[in-house]
């Protein structure tokens, strides 16, 4: 459900960052802002939660695992509730409990940035240097998470409010307006947060990390020469973002490719991610790669060699994502989860440019990527060739990455053509269900997705 008061998520382990105890939500509210410190560990628990229940999250029921298994990157070996094998089937129904877990975490989340943004903006401890850092964090926060929910939800309701009431009858808001209001909230987080980390491990986002997912988001909404713009401008921040030329170290916490990450839960932990895939025996424990996009890689590139794993037992072979390597936990944290890198704006900017026509830019954008994966120009002449060419590189550079490969077969059009093998698939798969436990709560939802 959405939300149902600020001390069931934000701050319902007080403890956590505020040493003492309080009789109640709201004063608990107040007490966080009376300074940067408890104000900080607030906006720290909400990445906190993102890594451990959000969409992005690289535990087996976020976006890498489960649209990974919904399109045609992984093969689900699981089956019953609270698993990934309804998302391979393409079987999902209303009651599914993965759809409900993320809709409700995802909800509770920006309920917590929602609380950020009051909080910040009545304190009157904080200096306006700080308040401009909570709020332009929480404003972030809760544009990525609108316009995830929206792009496998469909029409969601976009909250902006910390009221029980109000928030209990919301209605689904039209996707060009979630897009209308995302691009409101980045363009905002852009004016507040700095131009620098506070940390030297870019956990907390910083302007370029806005602009890296506004870019994004201008490429899914056809703003074509907004989007080739707003990623020239985290590219050309040479002093801060640059290619790692070596494959094995582009996940590591350090890489200097990394634009935003979400730390690791203890000292010394890794990603869920690399907990999520690896395997050391057949057959997987939760999802392996299929053998047809393992085989779809061109002739010596360096991504097949270095970011896929294999098992083999006899004469039968399983494939893993093996970008992320660690694990176990290491004497200190070597990964992190990566949301944001410089790759996909090199490849947001090739196909704006290719959208736009200017042919030569695009080219160049993608030959870069190319080059890192040990690869020769495209030979790509027609914009129509030059887009194909594009969508490729991006299911070779970003599988199993927060769920690319499904958004960008959705944008491009080619859900169908590319999925309409595959049991189960139905036109209508192109949006999850709405949580049926949602419906029976809040009545202005309806109705329910086509198909469901």
């Amino acid at each position: 459900m959405l939300p149902l008061c600020l001390a069931a998520m934000l701050f319902c382990g007080c403890d956590d960052f505020v040493e003492t105890d309080a009789p109640n939500s709201q004063l608990v509210t107040s007490a966080v802002f009376e300074n940067m410190t408890t104000a900080n560990a607030a906006m720290a628990d909400v990445y906190s939660q993102m890594r451990e229940n959000g969409l992005i999250s690289g535990k087996p029921y976020g976006f890498s695992c489960l649209l990974g298994t919904y399109t045609d990157e992984l093969i689900s070996y699981e089956s019953g509730e609270y698993t990934s094998g309804d998302f391979y089937n393409n079987a999902l129904l209303p009651s599914n409990e993965y759809i409900g877990l993320l809709w409700n975490a995802s909800y509770n989340q920006v309920y917590a940035c929602n609380a950020i943004l009051k909080g910040a903006g009545e304190s009157t401890a904080l200096t306006a240097a700080q308040k401009n850092q909570l709020q332009g964090e929480a404003l972030f926060v809760r544009a990525l998470i609108h316009f995830n929910i929206n792009n496998v939800f469909g029409d969601i309701p976009y909250v902006e409010a910390t009221d029980y009431v109000q928030n209990s009858t919301v209605t689904r808001t039209p996707t060009v307006t979630v897009y209308q209001n995302v691009i409101r909230d980045l363009e905002r987080a852009i004016e507040l947060l700095p131009q620098d980390y506070l940390t030297t491990d870019r956990i907390r986002p910083n302007k370029a990390t806005a602009k890296a997912l506004l870019a994004r988001v201008y490429l899914y909404h056809e703003m074509n020469a907004e989007a080739s713009n707003m990623a020239s401008a985290v590219l050309n921040d040479t002093e801060r973002y640059r290619n790692e030329p070596d494959l094995d170290k582009v996940f590591l916490k350090n890489s200097p490719a990394t634009i935003w990450q979400l730390a690791a839960g203890a000292a010394g932990g890794n990603t869920d991610d690399a907990i999520t895939f690896i395997f050391y025996s057949g057959p997987p424990y939760i999802a392996g790669l299929s053998e047809t996009f393992v085989n779809q890689f061109e002739a010596g590139d360096l991504r097949k060699q270095h970011w896929i794993g294999t098992v083999t037992e006899g004469t039968t072979s399983w494939y893993y994502p093996y970008k992320y390597k660690e694990d176990l936990a290491t004497a200190s944290s070597m990964e992190y989860t990566i949301v944001f890198r410089l790759a996909e704006q090199y490849l947001i900017r090739a196909e704006a440019r290719a959208r736009q026509g200017e042919l030569l830019g695009a080219k160049e954008d993608l030959n870069i990527i190319r080059h890192i994966a040990g690869l020769a120009d495209t030979t790509a002449q027609t914009q129509a060739e030059l887009l194909d060419a594009i969508l490729q590189e991006r299911r070779s550079e970003l599988f199993t990455e927060q769920g690319h490969r499904f958004f960008d077969l959705k944008r491009f059009g080619k859900l169908d053509a590319a999925l309409g093998t595959k049991a189960g698939w139905n036109a209508t798969d192109v949006l999850w269900p709405l949580p049926q436990a949602e419906l029976l709560v809040n009545r202005f939802l309806t109705p329910q997705n086509p198909g469901y």
